[in-house]
């Protein structure tokens, strides 16, 4: 499956693919319309999205100021296309454009995967914090 994946950083003609990705990670809690997904995409430093054909299995992103540190964020593969090698070579675009322009990679993960991100060559350095906010 792996040989028919393109990877590109041009974003998909229509943003209801990454609507749909997202709603198959569960990761849709806040009800995110088309058009702010568009707009989080857009406005990303850099992304990079992973299609199979015209659908979109996988995606990643860097929110960054281009100087000192770019944060990767929204790295995710649809479920059927897991442990198939996208996540891992999304992650390696990812941080060959962060490298290439001299921008420290960062990341927050869950714990449970810590170990996954650690194969890739990251460590654990900081405690993240967050303070939720209504929506």
């Amino acid at each position: 499956m792996e040989e028919t994946i393109n990877y590109t950083a041009q974003p998909p003609e229509d943003f209801q693919l990454v609507q749909t990705l997202y709603e198959s990670l569960g990761w849709n809690s806040l009800n995110l319309t088309v058009e702010e997904l568009e707009r989080m995409c857009k406005q990303s430093w850099y992304a990079v999205y992973a299609f199979d054909a015209q659908q979109l299995v996988g995606m990643a992103r860097v929110i960054s100021d281009g100087v000192i540190t770019g944060v990767i964020c929204g790295v995710g593969v649809s479920p059927p296309y897991q442990s198939k090698g996208i996540g891992k070579e999304l992650m390696q675009r990812v941080i060959a454009h962060c490298e290439q322009h001299r921008v420290i990679p960062q990341l927050m993960c869950v714990e449970n995967l810590e170990p996954y991100y650690e194969t890739l060559g990251f460590e654990q350095f900081s405690t993240g914090m967050v303070i939720k906010i209504n929506r």
